[in-house]
């Protein structure tokens, strides 16, 4: 798992519309926050995204770039864009390179069944490349407004 101060993981990924994204393009522009996901259209993650989506504005202000992140395909980050008006880019980590590069591919126990998946987790990257914020087992209510905070202090 990742620690504050350690050089963010460097990934390039395909956006809902498959144009890929490239962090390192945001470095000394903007700050990157991240925020992995388990799956597109669960309660949880739609909650997630959606209330990203609607403080989007103000993040911009701080000069932040939201991504919202799971191995769900281009495809289906389109639906779930679509369906609920989620504006921030959701990104598509199918093979999950970046899911493992965060320390967010994990094991767990669902059901008294053990199987890997993301586990829901925030990372916020200054403009210099360096980790700010990290969470691991996010609780998506308020997220986003937390996040906010940790950004304003940056700021």
């Amino acid at each position: 798992m990742l620690k504050i101060g350690q050089a963010a993981p460097m990934f390039i990924l395909p956006d809902a519309d498959m144009d890929p994204v490239d962090i390192a393009t945001c470095r000394g522009k903007n700050h990157v926050i991240l925020f992995f996901y388990p799956r597109d259209g669960t309660p949880g993650c739609t909650l997630e995204a959606v209330d990203f989506s609607d403080h989007e504005e103000e993040f911009s202000r701080h000069q932040c770039t939201v991504l919202g992140i799971s191995r769900d395909d281009c495809l289906k980050h389109a639906e779930f864009r679509d369906k609920h008006g989620i504006s921030v880019r959701l990104l598509s980590d199918a093979e999950g390179m970046a899911c493992r590069k965060y320390g967010v591919w994990q094991a767990k126990e669902v059901d008294g069944v053990k199987k890997h998946g993301i586990v829901r987790s925030t990372f916020v990257i200054d403009k210099q490349g360096v980790l700010r914020f990290v969470q691991y087992g996010v609780n998506p209510k308020g997220h986003a407004l937390e996040v906010l905070r940790v950004v304003k202090e940056i700021n």
